[in-house]
């Protein structure tokens, strides 16, 4: 019984309708390419025709169409030079060896071109088989059929997948930073974990950082299961009105050595947040200390908090903050309850929790 367990299904159930989806893809695609082929052949031109790889390569670009193997230049390049490499083998080997040979060096050249499509060796086989169509048209036999028919599959793939969605052609590493969370982890490495385990050709890169930030972001929200901000918040905290002014304000800091300040009403509603980056980006501002400006009109702590959007509620699960943390670069995160500040979270917090206890918070 366990050796029959390995002949099982190795693909996972679909979701929905994504059978259908790609079905309809494919019928789509599939479907204009032949009234292309129709419309050339009414107007006398009999080199442009259907080649059976091109249902191959239907099922890649609407099925898996974030595979590598299935992307725009794997494709059309892939499945252009398997039909030169085959022209180029049936001209210079005999049967029955021209068959072999031309599916062979179909896949080593689409490799060096980094090109893999698996239709590709389909396209080779074909035409290693039935050599005259391809002989009697030259180099052109690459390009048109199978060049330009598979270019016109692929360029209904693109919008049909992106609004059915799906992302294709799929993500590219670039030189910006990506938005998925951090892992700590560059493109380079990412790229040496797909090598390793010999996934080049499943997966890109930007979907693998994307893949494993998920699962890190999942697997922290059941580490911390029932644990939310409430219970590892640092409460007792040093706040401030809007109108205080800042010098006030700064001696708030170097008295109590604290890095953030919340402002709020006085019923404690939350209006912001002010950080010791902020107040010096003021005092730099103004060109000389605060306290040796006594004549001009003094800055209040309104003028220079950040606004509480990122505040989170109380009830929030720790594991759901914590890509905000690793990621966004946040300090200080304020707690509220029904828009009322009750609490404050900083990175402290969270390594306290990580250490096995929250402990009491000192006051922030």
């Amino acid at each position: 019984m366990q050796a029959w367990h390995h002949l099982y299904p190795a693909l996972p159930a679909f979701h929905g309708t994504e059978a259908l989806r790609a079905g309809f893809g494919a019928l789509l695609g599939v479907g204009l390419c032949v009234l292309g082929v129709a419309t050339a052949t009414r107007l006398g031109v009999s080199s442009l025709y259907i080649v059976a790889p091109l249902g191959a390569t239907a099922v890649l670009v609407f099925c898996v169409p974030n595979s590598p193997l299935a992307q725009p230049w794997s494709a059309v390049v892939g499945n252009v030079a398997a039909g030169l490499v085959a022209l180029a083998t049936v001209r210079v080997v005999s049967e029955p060896w021209s068959v072999a040979v031309a599916v062979g060096a179909a896949i080593s050249v689409m490799m060096l071109l980094r090109a893999l499509h698996p239709p590709g060796g389909a396209v080779a086989l074909l035409t290693a088989l039935e050599p005259g169509p391809a002989l009697e048209a030259g180099p052109l036999f690459a390009l048109l059929p199978v060049g330009l028919t598979t270019a016109a599959l692929v360029l209904v793939a693109v919008p049909y997948n992106r609004a059915t969605g799906r992302v294709y052609p799929f993500r590219q590493p670039e030189a910006v930073e990506d938005p998925a969370p951090r892992l700590g982890l560059s493109k380079a490495q990412l790229g040496a974990l797909l090598d390793r385990f010999n996934q080049s050709t499943n997966l890109g890169v930007v979907d693998l950082g994307r893949m494993l930030a998920a699962a890190q972001a999942e697997a922290a929200r059941h580490r911390f299961d029932g644990t939310t901000c409430a219970d590892i918040m640092t409460t007792g905290l040093i706040t401030v009105r809007p109108d205080m002014p800042l010098p006030v304000a700064a001696r708030l800091f170097c008295r109590h050595a604290i890095k953030s300040l919340p402002v709020v009403e006085v019923d404690m509603t939350l209006r912001g947040i002010v950080l010791q980056a902020d107040l010096l980006d003021a005092v730099v501002a103004q060109g000389r200390p605060l306290a040796l400006k006594p004549r001009s009109p003094r800055l209040s702590v309104s003028e220079v908090m950040r606004p509480a959007a990122r505040a989170v509620p109380h009830d929030m699960p720790v594991g759901a903050l914590l890509h905000r943390l690793a990621a966004q670069g946040s300090e200080v995160i304020p707690v509220v309850r029904e828009e009322r500040l009750v609490g404050i979270l900083t990175r402290s917090d969270i390594i306290r929790l990580l250490l096995g206890g929250a402990g009491d918070g000192a006051a922030a």
